[in-house]
């Protein structure tokens, strides 16, 4: 599998996504972060550390699970339940503005569920996407607003996002499909 974003590529990126948002919301006090589980958290992590350094100010974070938001929950179970994770979101959103922050932007589905999970928890004054890869393929009109590489991809290929806080290195891959062997 080809690596097209390395150690230093990530933490680049995701640097210069704190600066973007930085100049793009003079106000920091009103920002929240809000990570989608389970590799958007670790990311929205990272921003947060990098958004301090940059603002000088603590920006609040959140932990998202968007399990049972999701329009293909019976692909995220195993057996009759689906696999819930933990939704942290420690303040209210209420007249915030919320970065939401995920790994890979590919249909919008997984972002549509987010969108809908955080209404359930107030009324943002706005809401901002991250995402570390958007590789295209859209089946919603979603776009992001901070993009920390754009990977254009065939729909067959897959892009594996690799933190080491869950998968103990940091890369980004494209997954080749398996070759089907001749009958």
């Amino acid at each position: 599998m080809p690596v097209v974003m390395d150690p230093g590529r990530i933490s680049r990126a995701l640097m210069r996504i704190a600066h973007e948002i930085v100049e793009r919301n003079r106000e920091v006090d009103e920002l929240a972060l809000v990570g989608i589980r389970t590799r958007g958290v670790p990311l929205a992590r990272r921003l947060a550390a990098n958004l301090q350094e940059i603002a000088e100010r603590e920006i609040p974070l959140g932990a998202l699970d968007i399990t049972l938001y999701r329009d293909d929950l019976m692909r995220h179970t195993v057996g009759p339940q689906p696999l819930l994770r933990h939704t942290e979101i420690p303040f209210s959103i209420d007249d915030r503005r919320i970065l939401l922050v995920d790994d890979v932007l590919y249909t919008g589905r997984t972002v549509r569920a987010a969108l809908d999970a955080l209404v359930d928890f107030g009324r943002p004054r706005a809401i901002q996407l991250i995402v570390l890869v958007d590789r295209g393929h859209r089946e919603l009109p979603i776009r992001a607003d901070y993009v920390g590489k754009n990977l254009p991809t065939a729909l067959p290929e897959s892009v594996q996002v690799r933190l080491v806080e869950t998968d103990g290195a940091d890369e980004v891959l494209i997954q080749q499909p398996a070759a089907e062997e001749p009958a």
